[in-house]
């Protein structure tokens, strides 16, 4: 009865706003807080599940507010927020991780539909696999390998815009991922993940994953606009040089140079003297 009536609130919370034609953007980072503060603090998936739905009622709502783009919540550590900077794209995005380690993730994808157009909004849902995120494949909406974006940047190819995307995937208590990956939107606004412009010596790639243990810290960020450097990741148990779950990072670096629209692998990357 207790979450019934939590529910109720909540959603004549959004009707409210959708009548006045605005968002009390304050009120609902208060609730936000305190419905991931009670995620946080429950020892039973079933309940993370049903307060977990509360949070999808209200960025369902959230999501297509006019001011989505340019607006962001302060003080919200489990809500990812990222804007392109040509403000053309937003990811809103969590995840829900359960007892056993495992996270489900959430994603809210909008897309700025111009001038007196309404945005596009992709709402994703991610689960654990049990096989790899593929690097030789593109994903869809519709099957989604699931991470968490903390940034984005643009670039172009014969005219097109596309989206590079640094992402983590917090895959079991063992390892952890993170991808670099490309965002493009097909002629008929469907979204695709990943593009053929990774270049490692003759290999050619969709995306880049970076796995390896979860009790390490790795790297991966935009140098500049043009260049992504991510930690050079070795074996530190030689009895298990094939499992990722004992790779870390070691000290020096490696990265991605965009080159004429392709992203191309330099080993041994030197921050200091780019030049």
């Amino acid at each position: 009865m207790k979450w019934l009536i939590c529910n109720i609130l909540i959603i004549a919370f959004i009707s409210l706003s959708s009548v006045k034609g605005q968002s009390d953007n304050q009120n609902i980072s208060s609730i936000l807080e305190t419905l991931y503060s009670r995620i946080n603090k429950s020892k039973d998936d079933a309940e993370r599940l049903k307060i977990n739905d509360s949070i999808i009622l209200i960025i369902d709502s959230y999501s297509i507010s006019d001011s989505v783009i340019s607006h962001s919540f302060n003080n919200l550590r489990n809500l990812g927020q990222i804007t392109s900077p040509d403000k053309r794209v937003k990811i809103i995005a969590w995840n829900l991780i359960l007892l056993d380690g495992t996270s489900r993730y959430f994603c809210y994808l909008i897309r700025d539909g111009g001038r007196d157009k309404q945005n596009k909004v992709y709402k994703l849902t991610g689960i654990k696999r049990p096989e790899t995120i593929r690097t030789d494949i593109l994903y869809t909406g519709n099957d989604w390998y699931g991470a968490l974006y903390y940034d984005i940047r643009p670039f172009k190819e014969n005219k097109q815009t596309y989206y590079v995307l640094l992402g983590i995937d917090y895959y079991n208590l063992g390892m952890t991922r993170k991808i670099i990956d490309v965002l493009s939107f097909t002629a008929e606004g469907e979204i695709i993940f990943g593009k053929n412009c990774f270049v490692n010596g003759d290999l050619v790639k969709n995306r880049e994953v970076l796995e390896y243990s979860s009790d390490g810290v790795v790297s991966l960020r935009f140098d500049s606009g043009k260049s992504v450097v991510f930690d050079h990741l070795v074996s530190f148990s030689p009895d298990n040089k094939n499992n990722r779950e004992f790779f870390g990072a070691e000290y020096s670096y490696d990265a991605y140079i965009l080159k004429r629209g392709m992203w191309r692998f330099v080993s041994n990357y030197d921050i200091k003297n780019k030049k």
